[in-house]
């Protein structure tokens, strides 16, 4: 599994996905100006992120139990 490709940018989506939601949250939680400005974009950006390492997800698993 570890000399698989995929794997590392699988883990890598997740990990963008883990930053955007952890810079949301402190975001939030600082609240302030940058809350305003920023906290419904970080939080449609997590979505989109979300959706593109739940894809590569599948598709890891997909072709790991295929070949």
């Amino acid at each position: 599994m570890l000399d698989d490709p995929l794997f590392y940018v699988v883990g890598g989506a997740c990990l963008v996905v883990l930053l955007i939601l952890l810079t949301g949250i402190g975001g939030f939680g600082k609240g302030g100006d940058f809350n305003r400005k920023h906290a419904n974009r970080l939080m449609r950006w997590r979505i989109y992120a979300q959706f593109v390492a739940v894809a590569l997800l599948v598709g890891f698993v997909y072709l790991r139990t295929k070949g």
